[in-house]
């Protein structure tokens, strides 16, 4: 499965936004495996966090200026948040760019190929909770689906995945339904 994300995703065309309004971020999109079925790492986010309270996210962050890129970004709120170790993560590639339209952030999502059984270490302050949900569970269409909105004028689409009573939506949401249309889709 590592190497057909990392063949789709250096074999298509990453779309970048650029906006000075708007501030960096980056995310990781942890993949791994377990018994034959594969599953992505997600965050709950604290009730303590300046932005998206309670919502459900990669784990990820604001860019710093010592980060020098946006990966190194990634991966050192990875650590901070779940206690994953860069060392032990391995980037197959980059999803498009997105927004968010609450925090006014441009999100760049690194997918990332990590170990099983790994012992993350929670960051309480920013994290209520590390869902682990299976990929087979994200694609069935019963647990998606999708409304129309216009935000200053202009239409766009939100989409929403439901798992055990969690509800995945917004950039998240919007990340998440590229990866799995992109890379199991296909």
């Amino acid at each position: 499965m590592k190497e057909k994300i990392r063949w789709i995703l250096s074999h298509r065309e990453k779309k970048f936004i650029r906006d000075e309004n708007r501030s960096p971020a980056a995310v990781l999109v942890p993949i791994y495996e377990k018994e034959g079925e594969y599953y992505l790492i997600f965050t709950k986010r604290t009730q303590k966090v300046n932005h998206h309270k309670g919502q459900i996210s990669f784990p990820g962050g604001a860019y710093h200026q010592e980060d020098k890129t946006l990966s190194v970004t990634a991966l050192r709120e990875s650590f901070e948040e779940i206690g994953l170790n860069p060392q032990d993560v391995e980037i197959l590639g980059e999803l498009d760019d997105a927004i968010t339209l609450s925090s006014n952030y441009i999100i760049s999502p690194f997918v990332a190929a990590i170990p099983y059984p790994y012992k993350f270490s929670v960051n309480q302050d920013e994290v209520a909770e590390i869902l682990h949900i299976p990929v087979a569970a994200l694609l069935d269409r019963t647990h998606f689906r999708q409304e129309q909105h216009l935000f200053h004028g202009q239409p766009f689409t939100t989409y929403f995945y439901e798992y055990n009573g969690k509800i995945i939506y917004g950039a998240t949401a919007g990340i998440l339904k590229l990866f799995l249309d992109l890379v199991f889709e296909s």
